[in-house]
């Protein structure tokens, strides 16, 4: 069977398919990821045929920060949004017969497996069906709000997913020649996996049938990846340090950020290795070292706490490796997720982006390491999920391929 995924975001919307895209390479399947060109050395280094996808997501969130009114920030969305619609149209056009979609693209799946007779099984990084369970992530607030209210905050949530990407369907379906007037609903979807673990997000009991939480989709490790050896040396040359780095937030802010990081490291009095990310972190000295793109699934369990941003992979990898976690949540789904690990009893209370301060994180450093019951909670959780193989389900339904 040829497989398309259709992906579209950050590092962390594109990594979890590299390895998703793997097992279905192992079970005889083709596999194409379509994604933006950024991350044509990811998806060649995995062994997957890439499709480009328009865009700049890096350069869009730094747009979007820079933007002077909200109508700038919206103008930016849709023009980003429109390349999609466009890149989306000639992905599908290559051939595929089966579609796979996180639930940010969705719409635009939806909409091109109406136009070629293409069905479309929904592969999402996030909870996204409605719930009186939790309020989803992308709401105003990640409170309780009780039954009625965690379903309201959900749909309002949805709500603004679609409009966002209203228009994007509308030039969707002139470009494929669909009527106007019927547009594709995401939420009509079926069969849909979410790939994070149920030990993380128990499935809600009142969602639909055909709605699934599976277990992470890992990450794959690039071909003849090694280590540099200045961070193994660096490893190597006093105890496990703590990671810090935001992903793909704060684009531009490296300068600003680099010097809170390194007060922070001395506050806490550890030694650190830094990742530079989006944001250009910098910083340097026998505590602390800089590096690039570093496999989480290597780096992490070679740690004594990940301080991050709360994404949804970067979350995931550092459960996976057992180590407490600072969380530092900026936007979208990453207050969810940092709730999500307090909750857990794996991190201390979250520290917003939009407050931090060196004496903050420092102390949420000291506060992590300092409590036995974090590195408890963090290696009982680990221990669970490596029992789970999120891949399977999805494997099982789609059966095997034919080469």
């Amino acid at each position: 069977m040829r497989i398309l995924i259709i992906t579209a975001g950050s590092r962390g919307d594109v990594a979890p398919f590299t390895g998703l895209g793997r097992r279905l390479l192992g079970a005889g399947h083709q596999v194409a990821v379509a994604a933006h060109p950024s991350f044509a050395a990811l998806l060649g280094g995995c062994g997957l045929e890439h499709r480009i996808v328009p865009g700049d997501p890096q350069a869009l969130i730094r747009d979007w920060a820079r933007a002077a009114t909200r109508e700038e920030a919206r103008a930016l969305t849709r023009a980003y949004a429109d390349g999609l619609a466009d890149g989306v149209a000639e992905a599908v056009e290559g051939g595929a017969d089966l579609l796979l979609t996180p639930h940010g693209p969705a719409s635009l799946a939806r909409t091109a497996g109406e136009a070629f007779g293409i069905p479309v099984v929904g592969t999402y990084l996030v909870p996204a069906f409605a719930t009186r369970e939790f309020p989803l992530p992308h709401a105003r607030s990640t409170d309780d709000l009780g039954p009625e209210g965690n379903l309201a905050a959900g749909r309002e949530v949805l709500k603004r997913a679609d409009g966002a990407f209203a228009g994007a369907v509308t030039r969707l379906r002139g470009l494929l020649g669909l009527p106007a007037d019927t547009p594709s609903a995401p939420g009509d979807i079926r069969p849909v996996f979410h790939g994070y673990s149920p030990l993380v997000v128990p499935r809600p009991g009142d969602w639909p049938s055909r709605v699934h939480v599976t277990g992470y989709w890992w990450s794959a490790r690039p071909d003849h990846w090694r280590p540099p050896a200045e961070l193994t040396d660096f490893l190597q040359a006093g105890p496990p340090p703590v990671f810090i780095g935001f992903g793909s937030m704060a684009a531009g802010q490296g300068e600003r950020l680099g010097g809170l990081v390194a007060a922070a490291v001395r506050r806490a009095g550890v030694r650190a290795v830094v990742q530079a990310g989006w944001a250009g972190l910098s910083g340097g000295g026998d505590d602390v070292l800089t590096v690039g793109e570093v496999p989480h699934d290597w780096l992490f369990p070679r740690t004594a706490a990940v301080v991050h941003h709360a994404g949804a992979g970067t979350t995931a990898a550092g459960l996976r490796a057992g180590v407490p976690a600072v969380t530092v949540p900026v936007m979208y789904d990453q207050p969810f997720w940092s709730a999500r690990l307090y909750a857990l009893g794996v991190a201390p209370p979250p520290v917003p982006f939009d407050t931090l301060t060196a004496e903050a994180l420092g102390d949420a450093i000291t506060a992590c390491l300092s409590e036995p019951s974090h590195r408890r909670r963090a290696a009982e959780l680990a221990r669970g999920i490596a029992a789970e193989d999120g891949a399977a389900a999805l494997l099982a339904h789609l059966g095997p391929g034919r080469g």
